[in-house]
């Protein structure tokens, strides 16, 4: 099935085909990432369309010597496959296996760890300015996606990049066809012509001998533009100090094996632009790429097949209630950073369009943006995931927190998150908000009580987050009627001896197991801040032992604000702190991973057990 695949195992075997077997090679790569996929699930549409403009780079670049940075890394399994790691492709995402990601501990080929989004250009820049100290002809490219261009951070890198003389070149993977019009026979000619030496070398000529008559050069470099402008939608990426060329079409080999040939033997900054179809040369994938964006399992013959979800998950949760509170008063809006889908806002976003908002991916705008219409009234529910939360840090202290306006954080993910790893993983959230002025911050330990949160923090008038985790609960039926918490009050959940249990969010599921085998004390803690001070008064002078259990790293988390109230009470009572480790925890079955942690009922109930018999 795979004759030309099967024996390809690096891209110096890549380079030994002819041109005219390279379609061919496409062909079978789309057949096995399909086959592949399909039993481990993934990413499958982006990684779709990217397979012949993967195949062109390793036989055009001198890879891993020429240094290839992704963006967006989940368009990287045929890059994984030609370099050496097609036979571990079963392992995909899994304990032990094929990070979903580059990553550079997996291959030399991996230059760089890309998980987040418009990073690409800066690491590349960094990269091409590193041969050039140290007098290497080695190239750097950086492969960029569409939505990765409306990150802040990779127009940070083009200004930077275009005022160098490096010899960095950006490809622009416009795969929505969101910047170009359709491409033809006529733009992939004007791409060859100029990437071609003779045009560079007329350009840099021309240049030269109109410097002398200042007028006539800057007539003449106008002119250009213009004559650019009227067929190719390049000015911008100009305006910048780059060379930009395209758009190509993305899935004519030869077109992009002649490009890059071309623009390899240029110098200075290079843009290339190239469009390209997710999911191509799946049907399904084709007709719903979205929908096969990101897929568990399926059958490859049948498709997708949507089963009824036995019970609502914390996203459908937090999406019906938006949709509800916008109903019920119009100066709810929603704010997401290009995670409608994901963060569970279609509905809302087909009921409330002119209420809706998706600022693409670009965090630090989302929480300012919501900043600006807090201050004129408006009640923004700003729907995030923990690990993009990070991007937007400055403008949670500076812009929401400092001035104290009523925004809401609906944080997903947080915690571990499966077969993402480390890169998507929540795990730093409730530290590194429990130490910002102003800001409530909320764990809910059920659906329903996900809900109670969202309704509470939409009462405030000040800065609030609710945190919950990925997938579903412990099966809370939600309540339709919505009703508010007292703000920082814990709630007793199971009277015990010697040993409470402070459970924080997720952990409220395992601790109460855990009691069970304990007879200890569980109270569910609900908020992280402000923390129910007079209840761990209450539960320390009752019991030998406290217990804090968090999904969060334990440096600075919920058991960290447990030991410090312990502290201004004076009280002594002994603490035994439960969370993720100081490391980077990756990929694997989400339910094996808290285990591993010690953070299932028989891990709490292991150390808790140790912790006595130390005691005694």
């Amino acid at each position: 099935m795979y004759t030309l695949l099967n024996t390809i195992n690096s891209p110096e075997e890549l380079r030994l085909l002819s041109r005219e077997q390279l379609p061919q090679l496409a062909d079978e790569l789309r057949e096995f990432l399909v086959e592949s996929v399909s039993k481990t699930g993934g990413h499958l549409s982006s990684n779709l369309g990217t397979v012949e403009l993967t195949i062109a780079l390793h036989y055009v670049f001198d890879t891993p010597q020429d240094k290839l940075v992704w963006d967006v890394g989940h368009q990287t399994y045929v890059h994984k496959i030609l370099t050496g790691r097609r036979t571990r492709m079963s392992s995909l995402r899994m304990a032990g296996g094929l990070a979903g990601f580059p990553k550079r501990e997996e291959s030399p080929y991996d230059t760089f760890g890309t998980g987040h989004s418009s990073t690409s250009i800066s690491a590349a820049l960094g990269m091409a300015v590193a041969a050039q100290l140290a007098g290497s002809e080695r190239r750097a490219v950086a492969i960029i996606g569409d939505g990765a261009m409306t990150g802040g951070m990779a127009f940070e890198a083009l200004n930077n990049a275009g005022a160098m003389d490096a010899n960095l070149l950006v490809i622009l993977n416009d795969n929505d066809m969101s910047i170009s019009r359709p491409v033809g026979a006529l733009n992939n000619y004007l791409a060859k012509l100029m990437s071609g030496r003779f045009y560079a070398a007329m350009r840099r000529g021309s240049e030269k001998m109109l410097k002398g008559m200042p007028p006539m050069l800057e007539f003449a470099k106008r002119a250009e533009e213009h004559v650019k402008g009227m067929v190719i939608p390049g000015t911008l990426f100009e305006e910048f100090g780059f060379n930009y060329i395209g758009p190509i079409d993305g899935h004519d080999v030869d077109v992009l094996l002649d490009t890059l040939g071309n623009i390899r033997k240029l110098t200075g900054p290079q843009f290339l632009h190239i469009v390209t179809q997710k999911g191509r040369g799946y049907d399904k994938a084709e007709a719903d790429c979205l929908l096969y964006h990101g897929v568990s399992k399926f059958d490859r013959t049948n498709g997708i097949v949507s089963k009824p979800a036995s019970q609502p998950s914390y996203t459908q949760v937090f999406g019906q209630w938006l949709c509800d509170m916008a109903e019920q008063d119009q100066r709810v809006v929603g704010i997401t950073p290009a995670m409608c889908e994901g963060s569970g806002m279609p509905a809302f976003a087909e009921r409330f369009p002119a209420r809706y908002f998706d600022v693409g991916i670009a965090e630090q705008h989302a929480l300012t943006f919501a900043a600006g219409l807090a201050c004129d009234g408006y009640k923004p529910v700003v729907a995030i995931y923990s690990t993009f939360l990070q991007r937007a840090y400055d403008q949670l202290i500076h812009d929401i927190a400092i001035q104290n306006l009523p925004v809401l954080l609906a944080i997903d993910r947080g915690g571990l998150v499966g077969a993402d790893g480390a890169t998507h993983a929540g795990s730093f959230d409730l530290s590194f908000l429990r130490c910002i002025p102003n800001l409530t911050v909320m764990t809910p330990a059920d659906e329903n009580e996900c809900r109670r949160m969202l309704y509470t923090a939409m009462r405030m008038d000040t800065p609030t987050a609710v945190r919950y985790p990925r997938g579903i609960g412990p099966g809370v039926a939600v309540q339709k009627e919505m009703s508010a918490l007292t703000v920082g009050k814990a709630e007793l959940r199971r009277s015990g001896k010697r040993v409470a249990i402070l459970a924080f969010g997720s952990m409220l599921a395992p601790g109460l197991r855990a009691a069970e085998s304990l007879d200890a004390t569980v109270v569910n803690m609900r908020f992280v801040k402000p923390l129910d001070a007079e209840m761990v008064a209450r539960i320390a002078r009752d019991h030998e032992l406290l217990v804090s259990v968090e999904e969060n790293v334990l440096q600075g988390g919920a058991g960290s604000a447990v030991a410090e109230c312990l502290n201004q009470l004076g009280l002594t009572v002994p603490l035994l702190q439960l969370g993720l480790p100081d490391s980077f925890i990756e990929q694997g079955d989400p339910a094996q991973m808290l285990a591993d942690c010690g953070l299932d009922a028989g891990g709490i109930v292991a150390s808790v057990q140790r912790k006595l018999s130390s005691k005694n």
